[in-house]
């Protein structure tokens, strides 16, 4: 008799296990990630007594401090399991979002800002590094594309149907986006505690002491240091990351706003891009294999950069469109490359912690954007920002692929995207086309 966990579906070529892992890190993904009150909390804040100068005081400190958490989780995760790190990242998030109930002050907004950095930097790496090593354990590696992606759309399309229920339900329970929040992440603490344990686990069993995470984290600098293919992939990410951010969270509604659109339709765009992220993020083998994975990552981030620039020339409708289309090329670009960053990772390296070295340079370089956004602004000059932007991304990529012919990586572009030799009759895993036998 086979064992259970070995049996292969019939259309998917997964194993037991292996679809276990997927389904859950698809309810792990939308539960944590569903932030009932993020359409509100400025709202709710501001009722709560609290100034503009507290409000965005706060926002500042939640981005340092997620900056500084980064480092720290992620050796975490890879000295206690992955799937120890999701487990304790899901109750953090639980308390964080009731901290807002006990005590809606400036206090109590600060420790719920801070509990929720510590609880995303917890599972950030963790949870990527999980799933990947979770398939790979399984010889599933060629799932793990379209399971990051479809994890991915499924959180994006939860926000679309939940967040328009906030208003009615606020009027009936005004914590409710609060109580609601810290539901969700219960929710997905049960799915991390029904998380199977990995035959290759990411953690180490050792005492997690100092220097075991001083080791760890010097293994994770000589990682980046001694592969230049690891660091030329995490600093393209940084592209895809930094004008995604920019666009959807500090320059969306100066966009709209300078296009004559107004805030009561901000909603439905809003809406719109988040759509047209999910299908994108749940469909990367569309993409096709013509183009290695990494060839792939510079289109999408010339596409964004060309959607920003183009967003200097049409009206209102156009403008919407454009943003649609950034949204649909981030949603492409982000498993993509966040595959590319799992494979390069060198074997038997802290996978986590290099995770989250990526997320932190990704987060550093969007706060001096963020910066530099609101300068532009103030000054009154959002086209000439959208333009720059759009032309110092063409520059950094034309460095980028100089880079990789000089040092002779771009030989490798062709095969980055493959831990292994796929089997015969899979889908190459350098796209994640996996339509023949598509994942559940």
């Amino acid at each position: 008799m086979r064992p259970r966990t070995r049996r292969q579906g019939t259309a998917t070529g997964l194993t037991d296990t292996a679809r276990r892992v997927i389904r859950l890190n698809y309810g792990f993904q939308l539960l944590f990630n569903l932030l009932w009150w993020m359409p509100v909390f400025y709202a709710y804040q501001k009722e709560a007594g609290l100034s503009d100068a507290q409000i965005f005081g706060i926002q500042s400190i939640y981005y340092v401090a997620f900056c500084l958490f980064e480092i720290p989780t992620g050796l975490i995760a890879d000295r206690i399991g992955t799937r120890n790190c999701l487990r304790a990242g899901a109750v953090v998030m639980t308390a964080a979002n009731l901290a807002p109930v006990i005590s809606a002050s400036s206090t109590g907004f600060l420790v719920h800002f801070l509990a929720i950095a510590a609880g995303r930097s917890l599972t950030s790496g963790a949870a990527s590094a999980y799933l990947y090593d979770g398939l790979r354990a399984e010889k599933c590696d060629e799932h793990y594309l379209r399971a990051e992606g479809t994890a991915r759309a499924l959180g994006l399309i939860a926000k679309v149907v939940c967040w328009p229920l906030v208003g009615p339900l606020m009027a009936v329970a005004h914590p409710a986006p609060y109580v609601l929040s810290a539901a969700s992440a219960a929710g997905s603490l049960a799915c991390a505690v029904a998380l199977p344990r990995l035959a290759t686990a990411g953690g180490s069993t050792g005492r997690a002491s100092g220097g075991a995470f001083l080791r760890d984290a010097g293994a994770a600098l000589r990682c980046v240091a001694a592969s230049r293919w690891l660091a030329l992939v995490m600093a393209q990410g940084v592209a895809v990351f930094t004008l995604s951010r920019i666009c959807q969270v500090n320059l969306f509604q100066p966009i709209l706003l300078d296009h004559g659109i107004a805030e009561a339709s901000h909603g439905g765009v809003m809406a719109a891009m988040t759509v047209a992220e999910a299908v994108a993020s749940a469909r990367p083998q569309w993409l096709g294999r013509r183009l290695p994975p990494v060839a792939w990552v510079s289109l999408l981030s010339l596409a964004l950069a060309g959607s920003l620039a183009a967003m200097t020339l049409g009206g209102p409708w156009a403008v919407v469109a454009l943003l649609c289309l950034f949204a649909a090329a981030t949603g492409f670009a982000y498993p993509v490359q966040r595959k590319l960053v799992n494979d390069a990772v060198p074997p038997r390296a802290p996978r986590a912690t290099l995770l989250s070295v990526e997320s932190i340079v990704d987060r550093a370089v969007c706060a001096l954007a963020a910066i530099a956004a609101g300068a532009y602004l103030a000054a009154g000059r959002l086209d000439a920002l959208l333009w720059h932007s759009a032309l110092a991304t063409a520059v950094l990529l034309g460095i980028f692929q100089l880079l990789l012919l000089r040092g002779g990586a771009g030989r490798r572009t062709a095969t980055a995207g493959q831990a292994r030799p796929a089997p015969t009759g899979r889908a190459a895993e350098a796209t994640g086309d996996t339509a023949a036998r598509p994942a559940p």
